[in-house]
């Protein structure tokens, strides 16, 4: 094995999670101002930037999930058991001891056990389910003639902010792990420049030397 710069970022990638965590944060300062948390801006304006903001990312969302499968880039995001032991291990306990990582990153797998599990779960529960709950709250015009619907649009506005807040705890538990390990500047620059030290076997070095010189440093 070989440990070469590789580019495991295209330009789409790194656009989706720049334009993501720049949408995220507007709804999240939008709909702290909702609830009152503060008052930056008037209800109306709060509304109105975050229904915009939910609707961009709803955009981006879709964008997205097109380029995974047409990609094929959803692999990443797999879990494994694999290897789950070791980096669940590390992060509990040998992470405060001053071990090295378990986790080496390969060309076809840029995730460790955990981020995939992770990012996964976000991905096909929390996304779902903030938007689904976000449109039923949006769209209450259309049901509000049911029985019950304000109690019930009460259980959808709890749903919302409780995954809302989940995601938030994602966020921060997301910028603690990059101060941790190697510096913040070799966590983040992957995700600017789209380069990362990857573990290449003889056969993928090879292929990467001859079919796509660009990718690999």
């Amino acid at each position: 094995m070989a440990i070469r710069r590789v580019r495991i970022f295209s330009l789409f990638e790194r656009f989706w999670h720049w334009g993501q965590m720049l949408l995220i944060v507007m709804l999240m300062i939008t709909g702290f101002g909702l609830h009152g948390f503060h008052h930056w801006l008037s209800f109306e304006q709060a509304v109105t930037l975050h229904t915009l903001s939910a609707f961009l990312l709803l955009l981006l969302w879709a964008f997205s999930i097109f380029w995974l499968f047409t990609t094929r880039n959803w692999r990443h995001f797999i879990p494994t058991v694999k290897g789950m032991w070791q980096v669940l291990r590390f992060y509990s306990f040998g992470i405060f001891q001053g071990e090295h990582h378990p986790y080496r990153k390969a060309y076809w797998r840029k995730h460790n056990p955990l981020q995939a599990l992770a990012y996964l779960m976000l991905k096909i529960v929390l996304f779902p389910l903030i938007w689904i709950s976000g449109l039923v709250y949006l769209f209450y015009f259309l049901w509000r003639d049911i029985p019950h619907a304000s109690q019930l649009l009460d259980g959808v506005a709890l749903i919302h902010t409780g995954a809302a807040f989940t995601i938030l705890v994602f966020v921060m538990i997301h910028v603690y792990m990059l101060t941790t390990g190697h510096s913040f500047k070799e966590h983040v620059m992957p995700m600017i420049t789209g380069f990362d030290d990857v573990d290449l076997s003889p056969e993928e070095e090879a292929y990467l030397l001859k079919d796509e010189p660009g990718v690999i440093r």
